[in-house]
């Protein structure tokens, strides 16, 4: 399975393994994409493992979409945690002052 926008800027996948595997560029413009392929994920998931070491690049939007995936996450009474949370996006979420809202592991 392989959900990437046209630029190939990001994609998502699920490993053998159950865990979701993020990879390539978090921005502006491959988020909205990656976060509606993610949906399918929680429905079928009672928890969710995200692994973010694919990362390559990263802005505002990757910190958006960790939020977003947070609140979707207690909305479908889903536990969730972020492995592998990138320096760049662990700055900027440091910056916003909300980098201590992902339950991360690794």
């Amino acid at each position: 399975m392989n959900n990437s926008t046209s630029a190939q800027l990001a994609n998502i996948d699920l490993s053998q393994e159950n865990r979701l595997i993020v990879t390539g560029e978090l921005g502006f413009e491959s988020v909205p994409e990656i976060y509606a392929n993610s949906l399918k994920y929680f429905q079928s998931n009672p928890s969710l493992e995200i692994d973010l070491s694919g990362v390559t690049h990263t802005d505002s939007a990757g910190v958006a979409l960790l939020i977003e995936w947070l609140r979707h996450a207690r909305q479908q009474s889903r536990k969730i945690s972020f492995h592998n949370i990138p320096s760049q996006l662990l700055a900027i979420a440091q910056l916003c002052g909300v980098a201590e809202m992902f339950p991360r592991q690794g």
